[in-house]
């Protein structure tokens, strides 16, 4: 395994190859990503341990994107069963799945932890859903100090764990070592990543443009309230799907393509690369 140093301009490529491989398979890449949403609010109705089963799932939740997004970039058709591509790899790859889920559900538990240091616990409560945003709250000095210093823990975490799932999936790289790799892999490619993030932040506001302009339209043709609230909520989620779907395009230019065939179903492998740049 050999990690790739790309230039800046790549963070746009992935950006455009992410929405492009959406759009080759909008309606089952949209799925999988509402049913993986889906799933994992399930898992927060669990008494007790909900929460935290619910974020052990995410890295799962983030492969089973990555799978699908390189099938629709290969011309095929992404199934439901990707759900579970995390759990059908074999024993050791399952194990090494769920210690993932483990650690990020644990790293993400400590932010929460020393976010209430702060504030007593206020904004754990809102962000794990257990509590509403008032106004009150909202402009409370405490919550908007434990937010900013969660957000703040929250990005080397994100860093972490961006590549892991498919370091453990496609290399089979113990858990602890895919989350080395992958922080390193970020932080080599800092210029290609801010570059990445800007690029989907322009297409989020451009989309919220959008949908307002439409909501606006509906209300002057009187036909507000619940359309506009669905077309706010599908838009969302569509492009939420689209940024997933892009994750993969990150991982196959950083990393080297696995060198030797591994047990693997043939969809499950990345998308060839493109171009990709060599290690300077």
């Amino acid at each position: 395994m050999k990690l790739h140093i790309v230039p800046a301009r790549t963070g746009m490529a992935w950006v455009k190859l992410g929405i492009r491989a959406f759009w080759r398979q909008p309606m089952a890449l949209a799925a999988l990503f509402f049913m993986t949403m889906a799933s994992m609010s399930l898992a927060t109705m669990i008494p007790l341990v909900g929460p935290a089963i619910a974020l052990a799932l995410l890295p799962s939740a983030t492969l089973a994107m990555m799978v699908a997004s390189a099938q629709a970039s290969l011309g095929k058709f992404p199934t439901p069963a990707l759900l579970l591509v995390a759990f059908r790899t074999g024993q050791q790859r399952l194990r090494d799945m769920l210690v993932l889920g483990a650690l990020y559900a644990g790293g993400f538990l400590a932010i929460m932890g020393l976010s209430a240091l702060l504030d007593g616990g206020q904004f754990a409560q809102v962000y794990l859903g257990g509590a509403p945003l008032t106004k009150e709250v909202a402009e409370d000095p405490a919550f908007q100090s434990a937010m900013w210093l969660s957000m703040m823990l929250y990005l080397p975490l994100s860093l972490l764990f961006w590549h892991a799932p498919g370091l453990v999936h496609w290399h089979g790289v113990p858990p602890v070592k895919a989350l080395f790799f992958s922080i390193v892999a970020c932080v080599r490619n800092f210029g290609a990543f801010v570059v990445y993030g800007l690029g989907w932040l322009g297409v989020f506001l451009l989309g919220g443009l959008v949908v307002s302009l439409v909501s606006a339209l509906l209300a002057v043709a009187g036909l507000a309230g619940s359309a506009a609230g669905g077309i706010m909520v599908g838009a969302a989620m569509m492009m939420a799907a689209m940024f997933f779907t892009s994750v993969v395009f990150t991982f196959r230019d950083c990393f080297e393509p696995p060198s030797t065939t591994v047990p693997e179903a043939p969809h499950d492998e990345p998308p060839p690369p493109a171009s990709t740049p060599g290690p300077l």
